[in-house]
C-alpha cells in the first residue's frame, strides 16, 4: 500500500448526498477480483451516457477536475451495499483522499484498508471547502499533522491514531503482520526445536 502523508490537489467538488456503492461502481463491474480497471466504472451512470460516452456536465469529466486525487462530497458517501470495489474503483481513478460529513460504516472502514483516507468534518466546513473546489483551489491534506490548508484557511480533523499509523506507513493487514516477522520467525525457530513432531 502506498504511504500517506501529505497531498496536495484541486479537489472535485460532489455536493451530493446519500452516494451509495452501486452509484461509486455499478453492479455490472463486480465480476472481477482485481482492484485495476474499476475506474473506467467509477460513477458510471453519472459519468456517462447510454451510448457510453462521457458525460461533459459531470464533474470528473471535466478538467482540472479529471487529474483531482481529493473528493469534497455529500453526507452519508458510500452507503448501500458493502462492495470493496467501492473504494477500489476511487483508487483507480486516483482518488487518495474523501472529505465529507459522513460516511457509511463498512465504506469507512474499507477506505483506510486500501490506503484512502476518509475525512469528517462539519457540514460548514465542507461548504467552505466545496466552494474552494468550485473555484479551482488547490488544498493540501497533511495527515501527520491532522490538517487541511486551503489558502489561509486550515481545518483540523479527528482520526485513529492506528489507523493514522497504517496509512502513514503504507500498511495493510499484510504489511502489519510483516512488522512482526521477528518475532513470528523468532516463535517458529523455537517452536521446531521444542515441539518438532507439530
Amino acid at each position: 500500500m502506498t504511504p500517506f502523508t501529505t497531498l496536495t490537489s484541486i479537489p472535485a467538488p460532489l455536493p451530493i448526498m446519500n452516494i451509495d456503492t452501486d452509484m461509486i461502481i455499478p453492479k455490472q463491474f463486480l465480476r472481477t477480483i482485481r482492484r485495476t480497471g474499476l475506474s473506467s466504472g467509477l460513477f458510471y451512470e453519472m459519468r456517462f451516457d447510454e451510448q457510453g460516452s462521457p458525460k461533459p456536465e459531470f464533474v470528473l469529466n471535466r478538467e482540472p477536475y479529471t487529474y483531482s486525487s481529493i473528493l469534497v462530497t455529500g453526507d452519508n458517501f458510500g452507503c448501500g451495499s458493502s462492495r470493496e470495489h467501492a473504494p477500489w474503483a476511487l483508487l483507480d481513478f486516483g482518488i487518495r483522499a474523501i472529505i465529507a460529513p459522513s460516511y457509511s460504516d463498512i465504506f469507512f472502514n474499507n477506505c483506510f484498508k486500501n490506503g484512502i483516507l476518509p475525512i469528517a468534518l462539519p457540514q460548514s466546513q465542507i461548504d467552505q471547502l466545496m466552494k474552494d473546489a468550485e473555484d479551482k483551489k488547490e488544498i493540501t491534506i497533511n495527515l501527520p499533522e491532522q490538517k487541511i490548508v486551503s489558502g489561509n484557511t486550515v481545518y483540523t480533523f479527528d482520526i485513529d491514531p492506528f489507523r493514522k499509523h497504517c496509512l502513514v506507513g503504507g500498511l495493510d493487514d499484510i504489511g502489519l503482520t510483516l512488522e512482526k516477522e521477528g518475532l513470528i520467525t523468532s516463535y517458529e525457530e523455537k517452536r521446531e526445536q521444542t515441539r518438532p513432531w507439530i
